[in-house]
């Protein structure tokens, strides 16, 4: 069964399974202790710390491990913030930035702080000028992934690390999705990342700080780790982390250029092979095995059923694919369509044949499951806006039809509708009004406030706006042709 969800966990690397079982033999002893044993697992540690450092690019004596990406990044930016409290405690990252970020900088402003969250384009990138703007007296740190984690876009590192640089403001990196790809541009302060993303095993995350940055660990005093990562080591995930590391760097070169080649024929077919479907993300700066693309009318959570009984394991930032119901917030925050939403992230060796196989099987999965939501067929297959009827038509539409003239406007009744309910709902009457009419959409799903002005964009129709409403909210459509 092909595995495309490498963004959220690639396989174990053969060389890590190898070193990991090599060092259960020989790193169990505390590293910290000076008997034999003792010795042999501090040798151990030393050399998989140096490893690691040149593959990110600093000093061994600047790298710590940690017991996951979450924990760097979170002791990275609580230790820099604290380290820097004289300065203010005013904090800045991308509206695009992984959760363990936001969840930090949350945490921050619950504790008195401030942090201010930087736009992005549509691509999914940051404005270098608007985040260098975004920089104040106050400033304690800011944060900037290497890449996003959903859509694959490379951020400009190195031009944020000059705004920083010229502000006198520390750059924390998040480099969990590239550090396998290749080093980080240079400019950083503190870089963080996570082994199972380049295929080491789960539970050892990558903290570094550069000498002369100020950096004061929260929580209790521990000697292990420079006082930056509590606990004992774990030694054998480490030492297969270091050495799995260093072997992907090896292969990166190489398998980087095949899997952009099987991206941009995943990009290309989708493209033109699936009706009313966006690819989302930079076509050019974006990371080599990662591709996103959300397709319009088109449940999420079915989408992604339906592809794992086709054979197929990949993800979603859909809503539907979710608890809470509430768009990815890096899609929300590029302002694309979130619907329908599939992430294609490639590990390293996947066969060219597996993905062509995905791309025979995707149309005909996204059809049936538009087909059992009631997509008007005009729209499925000409790709036309303004399609009236169709087979299976979802209730609850508030709109009256069969008149001799088109009214003016309409009101479509989706409360209590998840999307992409109400987006086909509307795409059912937008034909039903003259040109110059409006549709009016009621819906109290969150989604809809993401998912209306994209479905505008794309069928090329006005959003005019949103109002209150009695439950949820009212989007006003106008239709243009």
């Amino acid at each position: 069964m092909p595995y495309f969800d490498a963004a959220s966990s690639a396989p174990l690397h053969p060389v890590a399974r190898q070193a990991l079982m090599a060092s259960l033999d020989e790193g169990w002893a505390d590293p910290a202790r000076l008997y034999r044993e003792g010795r042999r697992a501090r040798m151990l540690l030393d050399a998989a710390r140096e490893a690691a450092a040149e593959a990110v690019g600093c000093r061994p004596d600047e790298l710590v491990f940690t017991p996951s990406g979450t924990a760097a990044v979170h002791a990275g930016i609580a230790g820099a913030l604290s380290g820097r409290r004289r300065v203010g405690r005013h904090l800045v990252a991308s509206a695009v930035e992984h959760s363990s970020v936001l969840h930090a900088a949350a945490a921050h402003e619950a504790a008195g702080g401030s942090f201010a969250e930087v736009p992005v384009e549509r691509t999914g990138a940051v404005d270098s000028a608007v985040f260098g703007a975004s920089l104040r007296a106050d400033t304690a740190l800011a944060c900037l992934q290497s890449a996003n984690h959903e859509v694959g876009t490379e951020q400009p590192v190195a031009s944020v690390a000059a705004h920083c640089r010229e502000a006198g403001v520390p750059l924390l990196v998040d480099a969990a999705q590239s550090l396998g790809w290749g080093p980080v541009a240079d400019g950083w302060s503190l870089l963080t990342a996570s082994a199972h993303k380049w295929g080491g095993p789960a539970g050892v995350g990558l903290l570094a700080v550069r000498k002369g940055v100020r950096f004061a660990p929260l929580g209790p005093a521990d000697e292990r780790e420079s006082g930056r990562s509590a606990g004992f080591e774990n030694l054998p995930a480490i030492v297969a982390a270091a050495a799995s590391l260093r072997a992907v760097r090896a292969e990166a070169d190489a398998e980087a250029a095949r899997l952009r080649a099987l991206v941009d024929l995943v990009r290309a077919r989708v493209a033109a092979g699936v009706p009313d479907v966006e690819v989302v993300g930079d076509p050019e700066r974006r990371l080599p095995h990662v591709v996103t693309f959300s397709c319009l009318y088109v449940d999420g959570e079915t989408l992604l059923h339906e592809l794992d009984r086709a054979g197929f394991s990949v993800s979603s930032g859909s809503s539907c694919t979710s608890s809470t119901l509430t768009p990815s917030h890096v899609l929300k925050a590029m302002g694309v369509l979130s619907e329908g939403n599939v992430r294609v992230s490639l590990p390293a060796g996947t066969a060219a044949s597996d993905v062509e196989r995905f791309l025979d099987v995707l149309p005909g999965v996204v059809a049936g499951v538009r087909e059992r939501l009631g997509v008007p067929v005009s729209d499925r297959v000409s790709g036309g806006a303004g399609a009236v009827g169709g087979a299976g038509a979802v209730g609850g539409a508030g709109a009256v039809r069969g008149a001799v003239a088109p009214a003016a406007s309409l009101v479509v009744d989706a409360l209590g509708r998840r999307c992409p309910i109400p987006v086909i709902e509307l795409a059912k009457v937008i034909g039903d009004v003259p040109v110059g009419g409006t549709v009016t959409v009621l819906a109290d799903d969150e989604a809809a406030r993401l998912d209306i002005p994209a479905w505008c964009e794309m069928r090329e129709q006005e959003y005019v706006g949103e109002r209150p409403a009695e439950r949820g909210a009212a989007y006003v459509v106008r239709r243009l042709g």
